[in-house]
């Protein structure tokens, strides 16, 4: 597939980098639950998928894969993907949405935990029925261990909540897909800053880098990357066509020649290769960031992981994002279950 993104959507991506460069340094990490969230929301970051007319840009999620890839580089904390991705899709008349003023968390089906609850002036909870909505002041909230210091997670609790319905998988995947797209920019990092390591660090009065057990691992690492970004692209071209093929059949009108059920069918299509493509997506994205993460650890030694060295951030990352929203391991059983099915297109 010849998959190019435009230079509008390069821009975007290279506005945001530049964002998070001046206000979400790695010393940020360390005192800062939400460094650059105001400039990014000034810039209309998450507004970028919310429609125009809740004074957003109305995008597809592939529009914005560059510029969310850079959140992952830069390791920014918050709920990034449930504000600037899921939030959009389930409260698009929130008139605080487009402009920053809220920060929404999610409960996916599941899972035990909400990351950055704490952070959230609204909460989503996915159930068998569909979409919950829980105000702040509702939820009770215990804190947990978590891999992530950046991204602390909580067990929830609540009394009162909106029911709010709507198709949990259909949010699911947006949420999946970038949050792959975060953990291909968190791999890109730990490739970056291991190799630029490797070529300073000197053992036996040689860099470390020329050596071959160390190129070797490097090399690993950089080719799953790379075979693991244009998956995201896929999928995230796949939900959005998922999405039209939604908004066609919603309107229309069934007549005599059965119009509404060819349209249920082709839905039920695109749906299933969604699915089918973003769980390859998120399971590739997981894969080639914790091996990023091994081979950084492994080639920075035990100081990888110390309070000295900002690496550790990026490594909780990888850790916590490849289990968020489905595991590797759920993923790779969604994509061997399609394929054994009978779906074995190419394209849907």
């Amino acid at each position: 597939m010849n998959f190019g993104f435009t230079d509008e959507q390069l821009a975007l991506a290279a506005t945001v980098r530049d964002v998070l460069r001046a206000h979400c340094p790695p010393a940020a990490l360390r005192s800062e639950r939400r460094p650059a969230w105001e400039q990014l929301a000034a810039l209309g970051f998450f507004g970028l998928l919310a429609p125009p007319e809740s004074d957003g840009l109305g995008l597809g999620l592939a529009d914005v894969l560059p510029a969310l890839e850079e959140t992952g580089r830069a390791c920014l904390p918050g709920p990034v993907v449930e504000t600037a991705v899921v939030a959009p899709y389930l409260l698009p008349d929130n008139p605080k949405l487009a402009s920053g003023a809220l920060c929404v968390a999610v409960l996916p089906p599941g899972q035990a935990y909400a990351p950055d609850a704490d952070l959230a002036d609204l909460l989503l909870v996915a159930g068998d029925g569909g979409w919950r909505l829980v105000a702040r002041e509702s939820v009770r909230l215990v804190p947990r261990t978590g891999a992530d210091p950046c991204r602390p997670v909580f067990e929830v609790a609540f009394d009162e909540s909106e029911e709010l319905g709507g198709p949990v998988e259909r949010v699911l995947r947006r949420a999946a897909v970038a949050t792959a797209a975060q953990l291909i920019g968190v791999a890109r990092e730990l490739l970056a800053v291991t190799v630029a390591y490797a070529r300073v660090r000197t053992q036996f009065g040689a860099a470390i880098g020329s050596f071959q057990a160390v190129k070797h691992q490097l090399a690993d690492a950089a080719v799953a990357v790379e075979f693991a970004a244009p998956l995201v692209h896929r999928a995230a071209l796949s939900v959005d066509r998922a999405a039209e093929s939604v908004d066609r059949a919603d309107g229309t009108v069934d007549g005599a020649g059965g119009t509404a059920d060819r349209d249920v069918g082709i839905v039920d299509r695109a749906g299933g290769a969604a699915d089918r493509d973003v769980s390859a997506a998120k399971a590739a994205a997981g894969e080639a960031a914790v091996l990023a993460a091994r081979v950084a650890l492994q080639v920075h030694g035990a100081i990888g992981y110390t309070e000295e060295l900002d690496l550790r951030f990026w490594l909780a990352r990888a850790w916590s994002l490849s289990a968020a929203y489905g595991t590797t391991a759920s993923h790779r059983e969604r994509v061997r279950t399609a394929l054994l099915g009978g779906d074995l297109r190419r394209w849907p």
